[in-house]
């Protein structure tokens, strides 16, 4: 099985609601390995990696985000994937 990698910008009310909790819970329960930072011009950023399948319905969620949360846009590039991972982790450098 393939593994894929996606580096996405997600912008809206992302910040404050819960999305970088709600995105390891989700990310964790797909077994996708990588990251979620709040960005300072108020985004999310992302890196993530996994099988096919489950970066699909990963992705769908950041479509998406919780409940509390309004995603204006999403910006998604596939990147090679590089194995650094193995777990995925909630980062506080770009805050």
């Amino acid at each position: 099985m393939k593994i894929l990698r996606y580096h996405v910008v997600i912008s809206g009310r992302v910040q404050g609601v819960g999305f970088r909790h709600n995105t390891k819970l989700k990310a964790v329960s797909l077994g996708i390995t990588g990251w979620v930072m709040n960005r300072k011009d108020g985004g999310v950023e992302v890196v993530a990696e996994g099988y096919a399948e489950p970066m699909t319905q990963f992705l769908e969620f950041l479509e998406q985000g919780p409940p509390s949360a309004r995603v204006d846009n999403i910006d998604s590039v596939s990147e090679e994937p590089t194995g650094e991972f193995d777990a995925f982790n909630v980062s506080f450098v770009g805050y």
